[in-house]
């Protein structure tokens, strides 16, 4: 099979031929349709990752596919169904196996890049707005890196949840993408002052921040009293220090927030969210802003797109 495939750090990863894996027990053998690329792809060739693994391996967190074979006496669904898993590696290929447990079926009305492109991005902004922050409805919320991958998703799903959403993206094409998803207010934040904007709009009730840096600065200062701000990446390769006397005077919570964190210690949270993300789907309530859709052989090309955050929503790899 083709894959691509990072076989030490000292050395680019590339397009590679490998043997197609053979499922074990417990294991399904998934033929890959569709996988997602996020920044924790760029971070994990870097070796940079919090759940990195030793090469060689083929990144690719997010994938859907068909089941090909069930591994010695392994309950799973039957070959030729159309699942959608977090392998949290391994979709960057032509075939992956992986553990039954992850295999999740998938309802006729989604396709597979829909499939592949919801589950990180949609499943952190649900899992930290509705889990984490508690977010109400009639709240003001904050969303930085607007039109990203997790960020678009905020904007959506916020609104779905019944707040009033601050769209902040670098420029008006960004924008205009923010509020054909649902954002009520928006801020440019190349030509723009986050929190004076923001205080201007009454300020923040819960921030959603993948970005980090001076926008995690400057939303901390728009942020109301008792307010929520959910750490979920630092984009901007900027990791904040937080002085906890802000904390302390204006009575606000810095959540951390990790999607995948969540198989570890509470699995049925993370299903359960998954779940209700499928049936929106198939409902028509959301649907993934796909931004490129490119095959496996330029699957460096669509990494460039989220190095550069030229893309938005997401970019799908069809091997």
């Amino acid at each position: 099979m083709r894959c691509y495939r990072l076989t030490s750090f000292d050395s680019p990863p590339k397009l590679s031929e490998i043997p197609t894996p053979i499922p074990s027990t417990g294991e399904v053998l998934i033929r890959i349709a569709s996988c997602g690329l996020n920044f924790a792809d760029l971070l994990m060739l870097q070796g940079k990752y919090q759940e990195t693994p030793e090469p060689p391996f083929s990144p690719g967190l997010e994938f859907a596919g068909t089941v090909e074979a069930l591994g010695p006496e392994t309950d799973g669904p039957a070959p030729g169904t159309r699942v959608a898993v977090y392998g949290g590696r391994g979709g960057l290929a032509e075939y992956a196996c992986v553990s039954a447990q992850r295999v999740i079926p998938l309802p006729e009305a989604i396709d597979f890049d829909t499939a592949a492109a919801l589950q990180i991005a949609y499943g952190t902004s649900h899992m930290a707005l509705d889990h984490k922050a508690r977010l109400q409805p009639g709240e003001t919320l904050l969303v930085l890196g607007a039109a990203g991958g997790v960020g678009l998703t905020a904007v959506e799903i916020g609104k779905l949840m019944g707040a009033r959403v601050i769209a902040c993206a670098r420029g008006a094409e960004k924008l205009e993408i923010a509020r054909a998803h649902g954002a009520d207010h928006l801020i440019d934040a190349k030509t723009q002052d986050i929190r004076e904007e923001v205080l201007a709009l009454g300020g923040a009730d819960v921030v959603y921040d993948p970005v980090g840096g001076d926008q995690f600065r400057a939303a901390l200062r728009a942020t109301n009293p008792e307010g929520r701000i959910l750490a979920i990446g630092f984009a901007s390769g900027d990791v904040p220090q937080i002085p906890a006397n802000h904390l302390l005077v204006k009575n606000v919570d810095v959540l951390g927030f990790y999607w995948g964190g969540y198989l570890k210690f509470r699995p049925d949270v993370l299903t359960d969210s998954l779940a209700t993300l499928f049936k929106w789907a198939a409902e028509g309530r959301i649907k993934p802003h796909i931004s490129n859709r490119l095959p496996l052989e330029r699957v460096e090309e669509g990494l460039e797109l989220i190095r550069s955050r030229a893309s938005t929503g997401k970019v799908v790899i069809n091997p």
